[in-house]
C-alpha cells in the first residue's frame, strides 16, 4: 500500500511502484495483478496521470497506456506490460512524440518517433542525403547523447537501397526510428517532485530532434 496519503499533485513516484514492477517481472499472471492492484493505481498510475497534467501546458496533452497486452498475435501470452508508459504530442505536431515509463529499473525518458510510415522515412532519408539537413540532424544527434540520452541504434546492417555504403551519414540512415531515450539512475530523487523536473530536462533536450523531424518527414 502506498505510504503517504493520497494528493493531488504529483510529488514523485513511490517505491512501491518499482516494487510493484519487480513482481509483476518475476509473476506476470491475473493472480499477481488482482493481489497488487490498489498498488498499481494508487503508485502508478495515480502519480503518472498527476505528472501528464502537470506536464501539459508546456508540452501538450499525453496518452496513458493502458497496462493490459495484447496478446492475439503474440507468442508471449503474458498479459500485462511491466512497466506504464504515457506519450505527449503537443498541438499541431505530427511527427514526433515525448515518452515517458515508470518500471522496475525506474524511469525512461526521451521522444523522436518510432514508427516512420514509409513515405516520411523516404522524406527522412532525403534529408539526411541532403548536406545542410544531415549535419543538422547529425548535430542534434551528438548533442543528445553528450547529455546521456542515447539515439535508438540502427535498424539496417548494410545501406538502404539507393544510398552508397561509404555516404558520411551512413550511420544516420541505416535507421528506420529516429528517437532518443535517457535511463537516469534511480536514486531517491524519483519519489519526490524532483523526478518531474528530470522529465523535463531530458523532454525539453529533444526538442530539436521532434522540429527536425517535423520540419524534413511531413
Amino acid at each position: 500500500m502506498r505510504s503517504s496519503p493520497p494528493v493531488d499533485t504529483f510529488t514523485g513516484f513511490p517505491p512501491e511502484a518499482l516494487a510493484f514492477y519487480e513482481g509483476l517481472v518475476a509473476d506476470n499472471s491475473k493472480a499477481y495483478w488482482d493481489a497488487h492492484r490498489d498498488v498499481y493505481e494508487e503508485c502508478v498510475r495515480e502519480p503518472m496521470e498527476l505528472l501528464i497534467a502537470e506536464l501539459a501546458p508546456e508540452f501538450g496533452a499525453a496518452k496513458v497506456f493502458r497496462p493490459y497486452r495484447d496478446v492475439r498475435f503474440s507468442r508471449d501470452k503474458s498479459p500485462y506490460k511491466t512497466a506504464q508508459a504515457a506519450l505527449a504530442t503537443e498541438d499541431g505536431r505530427t511527427m514526433g512524440h515525448r515518452y515517458v515509463e515508470i518500471g522496475a529499473t525506474g524511469l525512461r525518458l526521451g521522444g523522436g518517433r518510432y514508427h516512420l510510415e514509409r513515405d516520411e522515412l523516404a522524406k527522412v532519408r532525403r534529408a539526411i542525403d541532403h548536406d545542410l539537413h544531415g549535419r543538422a540532424l547529425e548535430r542534434i544527434k551528438d548533442e543528445l547523447e553528450r547529455a546521456d540520452i542515447r539515439y535508438v541504434p540502427p535498424d539496417l546492417k548494410t545501406a538502404p537501397r539507393g544510398f552508397p555504403r561509404d555516404h558520411p551519414r551512413i550511420d544516420l540512415l541505416r535507421r528506420r526510428r529516429h528517437a532518443a531515450i535517457a535511463h537516469p539512475e534511480p536514486g531517491p530523487w524519483l519519489h519526490t517532485a524532483e523526478a518531474k523536473d528530470r522529465v523535463v530536462e531530458v523532454w525539453r533536450r529533444v526538442t530539436p530532434l521532434l522540429d527536425w523531424l517535423e520540419r524534413h518527414g511531413r
